[in-house]
């Protein structure tokens, strides 16, 4: 422990392997959204090789399908499976929820989308906010009852560093009445995640779900960064790390701090946290591209998002 911090042997260079080395996920069931590239992929492929039934949710079947094979034979386990989730259409999510079965144990809340072009759903929605944010709601809040009854389950929100650039819009999530701008938006989406998970914690700590948000680090190469709208002038803060000391991780190294949350022991009962590095983070200091915001730590304005997000589904039936 530092302080009143969370903390563990592993730290930047980490793998997702190493933090689950010797942990035996056996007969838990894991669902990875976005697992078909990056650090999704490798989080659903880490999970099966410690023995756990690993889910893969994408949009592309064929994409999937093609990375539950190559998992199967890499982590030596048949038990990979592929379903079809779009998470920024609200019919899909509630397919995929009604056709899960039985108890869930680990939930990796993992795609998303950057800096998109303005662009809304058929609802009006923003789309990263309603991909990143919104679809990871109805689809965690629609599995509620199988997370539950897996007794000891733990949810994990992958956010961004990035969530320091902005907080929620309360008054204009969509980009209504603002004019749009694509980090905003992706700012936005990345602050409700964490505010997700402290209210998700409060809401569930008597089922015994953990949930728990992080931030990955700069990743090398990902397909987040393919959605980046080429005109979209980036913050410098979101620019090189410079002399913030803060290292570009491959994609084993990106993943780790997700399968830390996902499996590991040591954060056995850990909830309503926010990590980076396999540890919970410090709070952010302006200048330095590491840490949380208070804003995103808030109790009140996640019990404000929460019932917004409530809201904006509930208007779409």
């Amino acid at each position: 422990m530092n302080g009143t911090r969370i903390t563990t042997p592993f730290g930047p260079t980490s793998t997702a392997a190493e933090v689950i080395a010797g942990v035996d996920l056996a007969g838990k069931r894991a669902v990875v959204t976005g697992a078909s590239s990056g650090i999704g992929q490798e989080t659903a492929r880490v999970l099966a090789g410690a023995g756990a039934e690993v889910t893969l949710a994408v949009r592309d079947i064929a994409a999937g399908e093609k990375v539950a094979s190559a998992i199967a034979g890499s982590a030596g386990s048949s038990r990979v499976r592929v379903a079809l989730l779009d998470l920024a259409d609200r019919v899909s999510v509630g397919e995929f929820v009604s056709a899960w079965a039985g108890p869930l144990h680990i939930l990796v809340n993992n795609a998303g989308i950057m800096a998109t072009p303005e662009r809304r759903t058929p609802e009006g929605w923003e789309l990263q906010f309603a991909t990143n944010h919104l679809g990871h709601f109805a689809l965690t809040t629609g599995l509620h009852s199988s997370l539950a009854a897996a007794a000891g389950a733990r949810v994990v929100v992958v956010s961004s560093v990035g969530h320091v650039n902005g907080e929620v819009l309360f008054d204009d999530v969509n980009f209504e009445r603002h004019p749009y701008n694509a980090w905003d938006a992706y700012s936005q989406s990345k602050t409700a995640n964490v505010l997700f998970a402290v209210e998700a914690a409060r809401r569930w700590a008597g089922y015994s779900i953990a949930v728990n948000a992080l931030n990955p680090g700069r990743i090398a190469s990902t397909g987040l960064t393919s959605h980046v709208d080429p005109d979209a002038a980036v913050p410098q803060s979101f620019d090189a790390a410079g002399s913030t000391g803060v290292s570009v991780k491959d994609i084993p190294q990106g993943a780790a701090t997700s399968v830390l949350l996902a499996g590991s022991p040591l954060v056995e009962g850990v909830t309503g946290k926010y990590f980076e590095d396999c540890q919970e983070a410090a709070p952010f200091v302006p200048g330095i591209r590491r840490g949380v915001a208070a804003y995103a730590l808030d109790p009140q304005k996640a019990a404000r998002l929460w019932q917004l997000s409530l809201d904006l589904l509930a208007a779409a039936h």
